[in-house]
């Protein structure tokens, strides 16, 4: 080869060596060859870190030996401001879709994963649909992150309670008005005990409502509850008409004027029926451990045959200022492949894949692998509710509504008016403290 060849030949080699070294402009490169990365994941809804190993993080350390997997959990004594005001480097950001706004939004860490998403071929038509459309929406068509795992809501029972009664148990495909008469059933004095059939966890059911009513208007920055009669529907079947039941108001002022909620179902065991998240099984396990209990679908509502309660899907996002992005990408589509989908699944954590299989395992490795985890399945996920950067501001008005109603310190129409009241206070003192 003349030596001019021979030379031009190497300067080649050495420019495109350069360049594929370098990329492009603020692009990230991925690990070659085992390099080793630092990648550190915070979690907006604070889940503690041997939780976060026992579901990801030892997973991704397996599969990603040269990956250092740094966690911090979001606290009341560090938040996400004093993180990065500490100048923490965040690549990836974990939260519940209520959650997304509040702190990848808000602080400015939100990236669109598009074009990452593309590139690392994950494909989303594999995630269920109201997940991924939740982010598309919260994104404005764009996606600042991908769905994992998932949650929605069931309804848990008390089989003792039904057997003391002779009362027939609960079942898969209940309507609200079929639940309201079966808690009737068993609401009833014995003895010195008074107990009660039907309680939800307001909260949760108010957040993922089957009729996808947003807590605020995103055009007006207005509580919707004044503007939508979709909001009476659901106090009168989650809340007022439960309540009918001889004793059960009764029962309501003995315990502090609340709703029967956890401690009722779990500890003293005087609520038959309660409707809550299917994860918070495994958030208590000692007590659901010592009961004699069982689940089924979450009741339906007459206007939304076979329609259960949103999604509420956690999701990973690739931050704005991580300087690893193809690596944090390979992370995520690493965990929503069947192998680490199944192993969600079958320990308890619902999985975002969409394969019978993949469900059909869920809960199977868990301590209560005989129960009825499959009514988690039962009905299709309402489609998500628009989201808002003020919803856990005016969550609070719409739950204490409840009990207020219920009790008769407000009529309905006052209270949807001291909701909307409150709530435009709220939305305009955050408006105010920016």
């Amino acid at each position: 080869m003349p030596k001019q060849k021979a030379a031009l030949l190497a300067l080649s080699l050495i420019l495109s060596t350069a360049v594929t070294a370098c990329g492009k402009a603020g692009e990230s490169e991925p690990a070659q060859s085992g390099e080793p990365v630092a990648l550190t994941v915070f979690s907006m809804d604070g889940i503690p870190e041997d939780s976060f190993n026992q579901q990801f993080g030892d997973m991704i350390r397996q599969k990603f030996p040269n990956y250092t997997i740094k966690y911090i959990q979001n606290s009341k004594e560090i938040g996400l401001k004093e993180i990065l005001a500490q100048g923490e480097q965040i690549d990836l950001f974990y939260a519940p879709v209520g959650l997304v706004i509040n702190g990848l939004i808000d602080y400015n860490l939100q990236y669109d994963m598009t074009d990452l998403i593309k590139k690392h071929n994950l494909d989303l038509n594999a995630l269920e649909k109201t997940s991924v459309d939740a982010m598309k929406e919260i994104s404005g068509g764009k996606m600042y992150g991908v769905p994992v795992s998932n949650t929605s809501m069931v309804l848990f029972y008390n089989k003792d309670i039904f057997d003391k009664f002779g009362v027939p148990y609960p079942k898969d495909g209940m309507t609200w008005d079929d639940a309201i008469a079966l808690g009737s059933k068993v609401t009833r004095q014995d003895g010195d005990k008074q107990y009660v059939g039907l309680s939800t966890s307001p909260t949760h059911l108010l957040r993922m409502n089957q009729l996808s009513l947003p807590y605020v208007d995103p055009k007006t920055d207005q509580a919707s509850v004044t503007h939508n009669d979709g909001w009476k529907t659901l106090y009168n079947k989650y809340f007022i008409e439960p309540a009918q039941a001889p004793g059960y108001k009764d029962f309501m002022k003995a315990h502090k004027d609340g709703m029967p909620y956890r401690n009722e179902f779990l500890v003293s065991r005087d609520l038959a029926m309660f409707a809550w998240l299917t994860q918070y099984v495994f958030y208590f396990p000692k007590e659901f451990g010592e009961m004699n209990w069982d689940m089924v679908s979450l009741p339906t509502l007459k206007e939304k045959p076979g329609i259960g309660a949103q999604a509420y899907p956690a999701y990973f996002s690739v931050t704005s200022m991580s300087k690893h992005k193809d690596e944090a990408m390979e992370v995520i589509k690493y965990l929503v492949t069947d192998e680490v989908q199944t192993h969600l699944s079958k320990t308890g954590t619902m999985p975002i894949v969409q394969k019978e299989a993949i469900e059909k395992a869920f809960g199977e490795e868990s301590v209560f692998k005989n129960k009825n985890f499959h009514a988690a399945f039962y009905n299709k996920f309402a489609p998500s509710s628009p989201k808002t950067e003020y919803d856990s501001l005016v969550e609070s008005p719409y739950v204490h509504a409840a009990s207020d109603i219920i009790l008769g310190k407000q009529d309905m129409n006052s209270a949807f008016r001291s909701i909307d009241e409150q709530s435009a206070k709220k939305i305009q003192d955050a408006k105010a403290a920016r």
